[in-house]
């Protein structure tokens, strides 16, 4: 009886402990759950329809890494060049800012394309060299942040240098990786979209980090690019191989007949239809950069009417970020039809609103005109990739990636430069803006519309 009675007594407390133990790792799940759900709803989606099997999906992730950081050095920035000082001297700043950095960079960014060619075999630790120099490289801005130091500058140019090369080896690095059935421009879309979302998501904890002090965005984008070195090498060993590549010529000359021996060996025309398609983006990114530092400057001197600066300037940033995340997902429906008929079309389309615009120039307008933007420049994109993918020989693929992209950068430096000297005159500007789409949609219609009858060149030929 007493042997029952201590079993019985032992019992109850093991069940006693037990059901207590149980009530905690209960609570314990509850609390990690939106954490670890959240995570795998993450995983789930970018590793759908093979993206994971691919290893896209883990391009995927990291390209959103990619985004959340650039978004931390970039309100860290903002804050410093831009909003702490008034009108006339942040037009001065920013000014310097890009005679600083963009200036050198328009030298460097030639050289990118070709130095990734000669590194065929070591992508994945080109990318996580590009976040590691970022991260290191926040935290020299985050000692000048505050004092607004020489340093500050130099050190903002090796984190745009180091942000474009990424870009670059990520733009060369998605045909290795293409899920069976995937076209690259909805591969691209993919990527793309992920990076968009991360930069919305991280953009209010940037901001909050900047109300504890303004040196802590940059600490934020420390531990995130630190992250992303690390998961650049989560990337499959294929992204490292260089199996019948070669280096691509942006030209679209007359090809080379039959035994003539070639000038610079190695060297390719990537087609006109790629080029054409080259000019009518360039017009857009150029378009973008303009409207980034007119507006910017436009808009926190003279509001949108019955606004405030901050409010006009979220006004357009909301259209803008919108109209580009629409262009993402319109464009991975469309994937590759048409992307002659794609990029005449959304060309003329900015065109049309950019002029409504800077005659009508008000709240909706200019909304409608960052909005557009921002869905043409997503869509032309993804048009541009697509005629890569259908028009250049795979041997030389990922070389014309490279080279468009650092083109487009040099377009949208261009246009920057142009949107700071420009007078502070809503109509003026916005018509300025129209010039330059306009000049790139004259320039490239014939040529687009000729190659869209035509259907292009096949992809693989020489």
């Amino acid at each position: 009886m007493n042997v029952v009675a201590a079993t019985g007594k032992a019992s109850g407390r093991g069940g006693g402990s037990g059901r207590v133990g149980g009530a905690v790792r209960a609570v314990g799940r509850a609390l990690h759950f939106p954490v670890t759900g959240t995570a795998r709803g993450i995983r789930r989606a970018t590793h759908a329809h093979g993206a994971g099997e691919s290893g896209l999906g883990k391009l995927i992730e990291l390209h959103a890494v990619n985004g959340a950081g650039d978004v931390m050095v970039t309100v860290a920035l903002a804050s410093t060049v831009f909003f702490s000082v008034p009108t006339d001297e942040a037009r001065g700043r920013v000014a310097l800012y890009l005679a600083i950095t963009m200036a050198p960079f328009t030298v460097l960014a030639p050289v990118i394309g070709p130095l990734l060619d000669r590194l065929p075999h070591g992508r994945r630790a080109a990318m996580a060299g590009a976040m590691l120099a970022r991260a290191l490289l926040a935290l020299v801005i985050s000692g000048a942040v505050a004092s607004g130091a020489l340093e500050l500058y130099p050190a903002a140019l090796g984190v745009l240098v180091a942000s474009k090369a990424y870009g670059v080896i990520r733009s060369a690095v998605v045909p290795r990786l293409l899920p069976r059935g995937f076209s690259l421009v909805k591969a691209n879309s993919r990527v793309t979209l992920a990076g968009l979302l991360a930069t919305g998501a991280a953009a209010p904890v940037a901001a909050g980090l900047h109300a504890l002090g303004d040196p802590w965005p940059l600490y934020g984008a420390f531990v995130i690019f630190a992250a992303g070195t690390f998961l650049s090498f989560s990337l499959p060993p294929k992204v490292d191989s260089a199996k019948g590549e070669d280096v691509a010529l942006l030209a679209s000359g007359p090809r080379r007949p039959p035994g003539e021996r070639a000038r610079r060996p190695g060297l390719r025309s990537v087609g006109p239809a790629v080029t054409y398609a080259l000019g009518a983006n360039a017009s857009l990114r150029c378009l973008s950069g303009f409207l980034i530092f007119f507006l910017a400057f436009l808009l926190r001197e003279h509001p949108l009417a019955g606004q405030t600066a901050a409010v006009s300037l979220g006004i357009v940033g909301v259209a803008a970020g919108a109209g580009n995340a629409l262009g993402t997902a319109v464009g991975a429906w469309l994937r590759s039809r048409a992307p002659e008929i794609i990029i005449v079309t959304v060309v003329a389309v900015v065109l049309g609103v950019a002029l409504l615009a800077g005659l009508f120039f008000g709240v909706f307008p200019v909304a409608c005109l960052a909005a557009v933007a921002g869905c043409a420049q997503a869509l032309g994109k993804l048009a541009l990739d697509a005629l890569i993918q259908r028009d250049v020989p795979e041997a030389v693929r990922t070389s014309a990636f490279a080279r468009s992209e650092t083109l487009l950068q040099m377009a949208w430096v261009f246009g920057g430069a142009v949107g700071i000297v420009m007078p502070l005159d809503g109509t003026v500007g916005l018509l300025v803006g129209a010039v330059f789409v306009a000049a790139g949609w004259l320039t490239t219609l014939r040529g687009l519309l000729a190659s869209a009858r035509g259907g292009g060149c096949p992809a693989g030929a020489t």
